[in-house]
């Protein structure tokens, strides 16, 4: 997978073969096939492995935030999740927009979603916030800060990032309210 991840980076999925995978991997095409069919199904477990990691990230960083420090929680989680996506925007391309997924499903239902609607559902039962449909909001939150991710090209630049996240964080917590 490291050895695919990095030759669609380089090359694109387009013109990467299964023989260069296999090659720079050290195994024969038989032990890729007892894995994969294709580059798609290789996409996928990319996919669910970026998905995977950026969850890591974001349970590791509300972790760190006090007990009973909801809005703090919910900052550190969109404020992680967000830095996932910077942190690996070439590859969240590849595997989500270079190669798309086969449906749009992902913008409604997956492990993130579920686990900020979680945090969003426990948030409300203990009055941090009043939220009428935590998986709407979770929805709503997911999408928008996806989509103020991706909306400009921010790169490696500190300032833009910092200002990126003062701005969520803003946002996130005005929503709650």
């Amino acid at each position: 997978m490291l050895v695919a991840e990095r030759l669609f980076l380089e090359k694109g999925v387009d013109h990467t073969t299964i023989e260069e995978v296999t090659q720079g991997a050290g195994v024969s095409k038989g032990a890729f096939y007892l894995h994969f069919s294709s580059k798609a199904d290789v996409i996928e477990a990319l996919r669910t492995r970026f998905v995977q990691k950026l969850l890591n990230g974001i349970v590791e960083e509300v972790g760190k935030q006090q007990t009973d420090d909801w809005n703090g929680k919910l900052t550190a989680w969109a404020k992680a999740c967000a830095m996932g996506y910077l942190n690996a925007a070439r590859l969240h391309n590849l595997v989500f927009a270079a190669a798309p997924p086969p449906s749009r499903e992902g913008l409604t239902n997956n492990i993130l979603i579920d686990n900020l609607q979680q945090l969003l559902a426990a948030g409300s039962r203990e009055r941090a916030w009043s939220l009428q449909e935590p998986a709407f909001t979770a929805i709503f939150l997911f999408n928008a800060l996806h989509g103020v991710v991706n909306r400009n090209a921010i790169g490696d630049d500190s300032a833009k990032r910092t200002e990126l996240l003062r701005n969520i964080e803003e946002s996130v917590l005005r929503l709650v309210r």
